[in-house]
């Protein structure tokens, strides 16, 4: 079988990059070694753990006795319950993506994909094996949770982050080994249904990459959610006993819990792609180089999503996905550095786009800051999350919006305008400008940006007056 392209796998970057080329008018193939479609992100991770936020908020009805006690609320809740409403969102998006494949004519092959030279591909299955030859390549596998190869994972006791929400019953008490997103998102979940949290990790604080401000908020709320803390703490050893999990730490600490969830990162799905017959090499994380149209060191073949690296996100990989294929088909693109927004759903949510101010910092950027508090907007308090806040980043001089860093509830959701206003390289002073929907969140921006003019013009004279002061 010949195809313009092949795609590897059927998640967020292969399924939006089939789509395109389909669209571009090629003729597209999409191998999928599960019998499911939509990859890791639909049927273990992204939408699975969504769903499963969604079902514990509302089951514990979180915001309501927030907004009436101003604490996060405990409910009873089985996993049963849970899970069932979870799948139910699993299964419906199943169904969306097969009718996408179908609307738009591309082919849908179930095996596992190896290389037998740079343009042919085996796709070995359990009754036989088909061969496809593609002019161009997606890589698109994914990626599996990290197996620590001294850790001794077991069923329903040492888990990894697709084996939790397989559990049958939720445990009294959680150890999660490692801070990243998956960690904490996590983390929260369990710790709104009663679950007693201890989160380890070996980093002075949680989620590096965000903003330190938004983060000291948000270890803040987890402890006030009763998650117990061990930053800069490594894990020496893990053992399973017959009524617990032990984790020995390097301090000496031991900490014993029900089930340990191991959140260790991610490790690509390429070790059976047969790479070096294609004239690839992975990381030891089985990652991939690609350039900045994600094209490996093999012009026709690419790679989008979690098999690159950072940030690993679904939305990010979508639009790799897309571009990637674009590049390959000549379909023009506006070249511009990419604003990828990043969503973090823990409780409450975290999001950002553009820079920190450590990253403003380091690159000599003078910056100003402009601060919205949840409590400050009416609809903060009818949400009842009156310790949210929106935080903008701009450049003193110029005013142009630089980062906009969130935590509160529908962090993730308005997060968005701020991406439009960067990515049209408009000055806060828009925000002031513009008339917003009330009661809304999106009033945060105005009073964010105006927050960030008034310390710009407090600086101003004070600034005139020292340098008049020096003789300048």
């Amino acid at each position: 079988m010949h195809f313009d392209l092949a795609v590897i796998g059927s998640g967020p970057a292969g399924l939006k990059g089939a789509i395109n080329a389909a669209k571009l008018g090629r003729r597209v193939v999409v191998i999928e070694r599960c019998a499911s479609v939509g990859g890791v992100c639909v049927n273990t991770g992204t939408i699975p753990s969504k769903a499963l936020r969604e079902a514990i908020l509302h089951a514990v009805g979180y915001r309501r006795r927030w907004s009436q006690t101003g604490e996060s609320a405990e409910g009873r809740v089985t996993m049963r319950e849970l899970t069932a409403r979870t799948q139910s969102v699993v299964h419906s998006e199943i169904s969306v993506i097969r009718d996408q494949l179908r609307r738009n004519g591309v082919q849908f092959l179930t095996g596992t994909a190896s290389f037998v030279d740079p343009q042919r591909l085996v796709v070995r299955r359990g009754d036989g094996q088909d061969e496809v030859q593609a002019d161009h390549v997606l890589i698109a596998v994914g990626s599996r949770p990290h197996h620590p190869p001294d850790i001794p994972f077991t069923e329903g006791r040492i888990v990894d982050s697709d084996q939790v929400i397989q559990l049958t019953e939720l445990p009294r008490s959680v150890m999660v080994v490692g801070g990243g997103v998956i960690g904490v998102e996590y983390a929260c979940m369990l710790a709104a249904v009663g679950v007693s949290v201890t989160l380890i990790d070996m980093r002075a604080r949680l989620l590096e990459f965000v903003d330190a401000e938004i983060v000291e908020a948000l270890q803040y709320h987890m402890r006030c959610a009763n998650i117990r803390l061990k930053l800069g703490e490594e894990v020496a050893r893990i053992a399973l006993h017959d009524d617990a999990v032990e984790a020995v730490l390097r301090s000496g600490k031991r900490i014993q819990t029900e089930v340990a969830l191991i959140a260790a990162g991610r490790q690509a799905n390429t070790d059976e792609l047969n790479l070096a017959a294609a004239g690839l090499s992975a990381d030891a994380r089985g990652r991939l180089h690609v350039d900045e149209t994600f094209r490996t060191e093999v012009p026709h073949i690419s790679a989008a999503g979690d098999v690159v690296g950072f940030p690993a996100l679904a939305a990010t990989a979508m639009e790799q996905g897309r571009l990637a294929t674009g590049h390959m088909f000549g379909e023009s693109w506006q070249e511009s550095a990419p604003l990828y927004p990043i969503g973090i759903y823990t409780i409450p949510e975290v999001s950002m786009v553009g820079k920190t101010e450590a990253e403003l910092t380091a690159e000599n950027v003078p910056f100003e800051v402009g601060v919205a508090r949840y409590r400050e907007i009416a609809r903060g308090k009818l949400l009842g999350d009156v310790s949210g806040m929106l935080k903008l980043l701009f450049h003193a001089e110029s005013r142009r919006l630089l980062g906009t860093h969130i935590l509160g509830e529908g962090a993730t959701e308005l997060v968005h305008i701020g991406q439009c206003a960067m990515s049209a390289g408009m000055p806060i002073d828009y925000f002031v400008s513009s008339v917003f929907n009330y009661p809304t969140l999106a009033e945060c921006y105005r009073v964010a940006a105006l927050d960030g003019i008034n310390r710009v013009r407090k600086a101003r004279p004070a600034m005139q007056t020292e340098l008049a002061a020096a003789g300048v």
